[in-house]
């Protein structure tokens, strides 16, 4: 059997939210596997759904660039190794500056102003990850930056018609979704994106917490667990912040759609917080 280190333990409570002494079963259960002990706590009914395995602390800021006429867009994670240089105008001119050299060149080569920065500021400077959209067909692309720099949001709007793009209600939906993705953090845009396997396991999970019910009562559980996860995770099944959420954001849409009379939605989007880009 794997031993069961105090770090280990701390990290599953750190992860879950639940106590050291549920931790620690769950992880003997598992043989150390913290993915598991997620699951399992899940299972039990004690821990969230939130897993925050694979992020690190680290400091920096997220900055955007949205070329003219809002059909190129980039947002791009720049970390630092202090709180004090994420503050600093330079760093985030830094940042700013490379997020619209990737919009205009997406294979730029960037490490000559990587070293710059270094030697300005005296700190490890890294370009964590970037993402940029460009529009095809009718339609913006737009971001948002949260106070503090900590979030961004990119994201693409289709329109059916060339004309509702210079409408002013349509580019205030497309400003409302960036504020409703910052904000309602969901990862995928509509429930038919979320990935199979993500699907079953919120299944398999949901089950297990019932599973001393009649199967027909399981089923309906779960079909109700099921739409709270895509309330939670698909975009246009949220509800809509900007209306304290007595709507969805598809009813959003779609009612600003009827008003244009053309058909919008939402292509993509990407939303990075400092610190949770993947381990290289």
């Amino acid at each position: 059997m794997a031993e069961i280190t105090a770090a280990a333990v701390a990290k599953l409570r750190e992860m879950t939210n639940v106590g050291m002494m549920d931790c620690k079963k769950a992880l003997i259960e598992t043989n150390g596997d913290l993915s598991a002990a997620v699951d399992l706590l899940r299972k039990k009914g004690i821990a969230s759904a939130a897993n925050k395995a694979g992020r690190t602390a680290r400091e920096g800021i997220i900055a955007q660039f949205i070329a003219p006429g809002a059909r190129v867009g980039v947002l791009v994670e720049i970390n630092c190794e202090t709180d004090f240089v994420a503050r600093n105008d330079l760093f985030r001119t830094f940042g700013e500056d490379v997020a619209k050299k990737l919009a205009e060149n997406p294979a730029v080569d960037l490490e000559a102003d990587r070293v710059a920065a270094f030697t300005k500021l005296r700190e490890n400077i890294k370009i964590a990850r970037s993402h940029r959209i460009e529009v095809s067909g009718n339609g913006l692309v737009a971001a948002y930056i949260h106070t503090g720099a900590k979030v961004g949001v990119l994201v693409e709007v289709t329109a059916g018609k060339e004309s509702t793009v210079a409408c002013e209600e349509f580019k205030q939906l497309v400003k409302d979704i960036t504020l409703q993705i910052a904000a309602g953090s969901p990862s995928v845009v509509s429930r038919e994106q979320v990935n199979v396997d993500v699907l079953n396991k919120e299944r398999e999970i949901a089950a297990a917490q019932f599973k001393d019910k009649p199967p027909q009562a399981i089923a309906k559980i779960v079909e109700g667990k099921l739409e709270k996860f895509f309330q939670t995770c698909c975009l246009v099944d949220q509800g809509f912040v900007k209306r304290n959420s007595e709507i969805s954001v598809k009813e959003h849409i779609a009612t600003v759609a009827k008003q244009l009379g053309d058909e919008i939605s939402v292509r993509c989007f990407t939303r990075f917080q400092v610190g949770d880009a993947p381990a290289a």
